[in-house]
């Protein structure tokens, strides 16, 4: 009898104090959704608005997004205009005050990184240029490193009495991280000067990581599908000016890149881009664990 008196006391107990709740965090990009996880654990449960089969920069407002970022109390974005043909939609149709520019729960990972390619000036007429510079920030593990950092305060700040918890995480994924970060870049020391052709501007922070040179991109302006005419071009460009490989995110229709390899004799790397671009690419590390092994593979 003392035993189940103990029981009921201590579910009673229990119901006058619950456990406290999730964050709930709304990630625009599985990069995000998987950074979130690595800092918040059980603390978080975590929604990934879109795959790593989409292009982000184009992805329709769905109700059903629209109803998960209405009960978010975080939302992380890459931002820098990536996600600018949808995200205002979706923040203004979710009537969510909590995740609306300038409060707490709103955060952009490329505010706190270094941005490459940042334009001169801004002329639509150029493509699909972003003002606050290239937005594929999660191709340089560094700039994840950095993210992490910032991301953890935001979270102590939305929920501190899980402050500890978080920054406990960050300190053990910072460890983990820079410690794979040295591995990968022995690794991929025989890609420093390689040349290659990318088939999107995508990948100019992989490129300054790892020292690869790009000499020619498939799109003859950012966001606009290959032309018959640029691609000849290329094939004779790459005649006098040879490129070891041809890069292309897992979410990109292939067949502009297949043509180019073919005639010119030089692989096509396919590259996961983002957690879950490929099979092996299942979290933060064996994305980069997956992207060196590729590229290297690449290599004659």
């Amino acid at each position: 009898m003392k035993t189940l008196n103990q029981l009921l006391a201590g579910l009673i107990l229990l119901a006058a104090f619950p456990a406290a709740a999730e964050i709930k965090v709304f990630a625009c990009e599985p990069e995000w959704a998987a950074l979130a996880r690595e800092l918040g654990g059980e603390k978080v449960s975590v929604f990934t608005a879109t795959t790593a089969r989409q292009d982000p920069h184009h992805i329709e407002a769905r109700p059903s997004l629209i109803a998960r970022l209405r009960q978010a109390d975080l939302l992380v974005c890459t931002g820098a205009e990536l996600e600018a043909g949808w995200l205002p939609v979706l923040l203004r149709q979710s009537g969510n005050a909590r995740v609306q520019p300038g409060r707490p729960g709103y955060f952009e990972a490329a505010n706190h990184v270094r941005m490459l390619e940042i334009p001169a000036r801004l002329d639509r007429a150029e493509g699909d240029v972003h003002a606050a510079g290239n937005p594929h920030i999660q191709t340089d593990p560094r700039n994840i490193g950095a993210v992490a950092a910032v991301l953890t305060q935001r979270l102590s700040e939305i929920d501190p009495a899980g402050a500890r918890h978080y920054q406990a995480r960050q300190r053990d994924f910072a460890q983990r991280w820079n410690a794979a970060i040295k591995r990968w870049e022995q690794q991929a020391v025989p890609l420093r000067g390689v040349h290659i052709v990318v088939q999107h501007k995508g990948f100019p922070y992989l490129e300054n990581w790892l020292g690869l040179r790009q000499i020619a991109a498939l799109e003859s302006k950012p966001g606009l599908e290959p032309t018959s005419g640029h691609l000849a071009e290329l094939l004779d460009k790459l005649r006098r000016e040879p490129a070891q490989m041809i890069l292309r995110a897992a979410y990109h229709d292939g067949r502009a890149s297949e043509w180019l390899a073919e005639r010119a004799g030089i692989p096509v790397v396919v590259l996961p881009f983002t957690v879950g671009g490929t099979d092996q690419a299942k979290d933060l590390f064996s994305l980069f664990d997956n992207t060196v092994q590729r590229l290297l593979g690449a290599l004659p």
